[in-house]
């Protein structure tokens, strides 16, 4: 397996005015992480929720009718994700959004996108209280990895990455890196998944990287504002860094954070660390699905 060029962004919600405005900002930003050199682009959970004032119809706009109407775009959307991935020659990790299953439920699903256009995707399983009881957001597809030219990646959206097993099954199928795009709007929240991600890292020795929403909230009819920053985490342990921080951006700045990661080196600690948590796990759990990307 080869290294990889990361770059993750704490993504600045904007107002965009419609899908195709959403498409440029797309272009804008991953023409900065090509020249960045990355080869794998990041963005937080729920970022194309921007889109829900433009899109609602509603007249006094309403948390719920911009919602319905994000659902109803979900497919336009996921083209103008897939497309801009194409455009700019880039695996992208486009964060998540709403989509409405076949049967009827709405799901927080993360697509993974390949520079020719394949995708695969993995749902959020663990609900916070404000998806399950303000958005009715239902628990989706078990963990599943993805084959890439690195290896097998795992993707953990926010809430999930704070329960261990979720992880660990993906590790368990072979993943050496976790994405954990993210949107919080209070530094309790994103510290959170802060904490629970370095865990996450500590646990399985595997790389866990985090990047949240920042800026106004992307819904009009709230009034919170998205807290955070982007980070990857690796093992506390030799030939690491001291605290295990591999990268860290600045608080609520919407700036590509970019890191080399190898997963030589997660072979390495594993088999020669100062400690074996990986080989260490008591527990049974089963390997996670791997995604087809089609």
């Amino acid at each position: 397996m080869k290294p990889l060029r990361l770059a993750l962004l704490p993504y600045p919600v904007g107002r965009p005015e419609g899908v195709p405005a959403f498409a440029a900002k797309l272009d804008r930003l991953l023409a900065e992480a090509r020249e960045g050199g990355a080869e794998l682009a990041v963005l937080p959970e729920y970022a194309s929720v921007e889109l829900g004032a433009s899109l609602c119809r509603a007249a006094p706009p309403t948390e719920a009718a911009e919602l319905a109407a994000m659902v109803e775009a979900a497919p336009a959307i996921l083209d103008s994700m897939r497309a801009a991935a194409m455009r700019a020659g880039l695996w992208l990790q486009p964060g998540s959004l709403a989509m409405r299953d076949a049967d009827g439920l709405i799901r927080n699903r993360a697509p993974l996108i390949a520079p020719d256009g394949r995708m695969a995707f993995q749902d959020k399983q663990n609900m916070t209280r404000f998806e399950k009881e303000r958005w009715g957001v239902s628990a989706g597809a078990a963990p599943a990895v993805f084959e890439t030219p690195w290896g097998r990646i795992g993707i953990s959206i926010c809430y999930d990455v704070e329960f261990p097993l979720h992880v660990r099954a993906q590790v368990e199928a072979g993943a050496w890196l976790i994405l954990a795009p993210s949107c919080t709007d209070t530094l309790h929240g994103f510290n959170r998944v802060r904490l629970t991600a370095a865990a996450r890292a500590v646990e399985n020795q595997c790389f866990v990287a985090v990047t949240p929403t920042v800026g106004e909230a992307p819904w009009s009819a709230a009034l919170d504002v998205n807290r955070g920053k982007a980070a990857i985490f690796g093992p506390v342990d030799r030939g690491f860094p001291d605290d295990g921080v591999i990268a860290e951006g600045v608080l609520d700045e919407p700036r590509w954070l970019f890191a080399d990661l190898d997963p030589a080196r997660i072979t390495a600690v594993r088999r020669e660390g100062a400690v074996f948590n990986h080989q260490g796990w008591l527990g049974a759990v089963a390997p996670a699905s791997v995604a087809g990307f089609a």
